[in-house]
């Protein structure tokens, strides 16, 4: 998404626990947002409203006002926070080595055959400067 504004800020896990609802359902109401939290965990509707206004405060989420209920939509696409969150981790805790934070993900947990095999085309694809 093209902006003269500098990016929006890291989300917070509470505010990427909204973001993956959003990503999820599309755009949603206050309510819809709650309900989905709830399914996991208890959690006030004005809790969720708040967040909410602080997000678009910060940019992370759209308000449509248009209506009578809200309408919030993430600001930017899932994956476009996934390569932030990515990138601000690898140089946070692994000093820039994309080697560390790949052997760091992969000792953590046991990766299916599937996976591997998706990185291993990954990676080949990458050398070749497809990606």
């Amino acid at each position: 998404m093209p902006t003269s504004q500098p990016n929006p800020p890291r989300p917070t896990d509470a505010e990427l626990e909204i973001l993956t609802v959003l990503w999820r359902r599309g755009a949603s109401t206050v309510r819809d947002v709650h309900e989905a939290i709830t399914q996991r965990k208890p959690t006030q509707y004005t809790t969720v409203l708040k967040m909410l206004q602080i997000m678009a405060e910060k940019r992370l989420v759209r308000r449509d006002e248009k209506q009578r209920a809200h309408i919030y939509e993430a600001a930017q696409p899932r994956e476009w926070t996934q390569r932030q969150l990515a990138g601000d981790l690898l140089q946070r805790a692994f000093n820039g080595s994309a080697k560390g934070l790949l052997l760091g993900a992969l000792s953590s947990r046991k990766a299916s055959k599937e996976e591997l095999a998706e990185l291993r085309r990954f990676l080949d694809e990458y050398e070749k400067g497809g990606k």
